[in-house]
């Protein structure tokens, strides 16, 4: 029962992560660099530093943990926080060149395997005692390549959709679809993205033991994380503005409310994903099959949302029914890779 309630409160964070560039469409007369840049104001430092917060006992403060004693995991886990900064940019631009559905799909669907597997490969390079490899078990391995399979079928409807489709109906579904690029980057992306849940390993013991509520441990090292992320995203965003000359945006008060309004908004359903993550593993066996594969199951239901609302927004529309069938079948492996770690036990 445990597992169930731990996975039902990881899909809400992931349905609210798959909604997140949905409000993108409200805001206006902004470049794509100034709305990212707000955004991820609100993504990577406002609400992670609230989330820490809860990690921090009565009579403590966040700071205690920022001490010389983790002066190594601090650093490993912001510089794979700046890696997976570069994973999040490509990944927006995924999704300008593939669409919500199959830009999330290929890019999550990576993340997911490679994220899984890096975070114990590399964390027994650097502490080998914690005999990190031990928990790529069978069932773990298995789940990962049931998620890869999933990803790849619905990745193979989008090629579908891209050999199916007019010039012109691909333009109208996604305005500047282009699958070979939209491909390249969003493979890019997930090799990125997948740092992630590294620099998560490397974080998670930046807390304050049994003080700390086990439902909020990982959220100091996800504000580390995220903390990298934003150092890199806000270093390309401003290089944009000064070369687009858009710095202008940012002057535009009479869309301050609008704007900030919405880009907070993505923000905060962003932020969810792994706020839900946090809070879903604390029911799961620490280091056991459920809790090694959590972020794999996370980034699976993130496709999963994402090609729901590639369909409400109608990215899929004009395909073919054997395409729609194809996707469809891609989400139901997905669906069922979140289930076979505990079917395998």
């Amino acid at each position: 029962m445990e597992t169930l309630i731990g996975l039902l409160i990881i899909a809400v964070g992931s349905f609210c992560q798959s909604s997140s560039y949905v409000p993108i469409n409200k805001v206006k007369k902004w470049s794509w660099e100034s709305f990212w840049l707000t955004q991820g104001f609100f993504a990577w430092i406002l609400f992670p530093v609230l989330g820490a917060l809860l990690a921090v006992p009565e009579g403590h403060s966040l700071g205690e943990l920022f001490t010389s004693d983790n002066a190594f995991k601090i650093g490993m886990t912001v510089l794979f926080g700046l890696l997976w900064g570069v994973g999040g940019l490509t990944f927006g631009l995924s999704m300008r060149y593939l669409g919500v559905a199959l830009g999330q799909s290929i890019s999550l669907g990576t993340c997911a395997g490679l994220g899984t597997i890096m975070g114990p490969v590399l964390l027994n390079i650097f502490f080998p005692e914690m005999n990190a490899l031990a928990s790529l078990t069978a069932a773990v391995l298995i789940g990962v390549a049931v998620t890869l399979a999933g990803i790849a079928i619905i990745g193979l409807a989008g090629s579908m959709k891209a050999a199916s489709l007019s010039e012109e109906e691909k333009q109208q579904a996604v305005k500047d679809f282009n699958f070979p690029k939209g491909l390249m980057i969003a493979l890019l992306a997930g090799f990125m993205s997948g740092c992630f849940n590294v620099g998560l390993e490397f974080g998670k013991e930046i807390n304050f033991g049994e003080l700390t509520d086990p439902m909020f441990r990982t959220l100091p090292a996800t504000l580390l994380i995220t903390l990298g992320g934003f150092v890199t995203n806000a270093a390309y965003c401003l290089w944009q503005n000064a070369k687009n000359k858009t710095f202008s945006d940012y002057g535009k008060s009479e869309l301050w409310v609008n704007n900030i309004l919405f880009c907070a908004l993505a923000g905060g359903l962003w932020y969810s994903q792994f706020f839900g993550l946090s809070l879903g593993r604390s029911f799961f066996e620490t280091g056991g099959v459920m809790d090694t594969l959590s972020f794999c199951i996370l980034m699976a239901l993130n496709v999963t949302f994402s090609n729901v609302w590639g369909i409400i927004l109608k990215e899929w529309k004009g395909c073919s029914k054997r395409t729609i069938a194809v996707l469809t079948i891609g989400i139901f492996v997905l669906i069922l890779s979140t289930f076979i770690p505990e079917f395998l036990k």
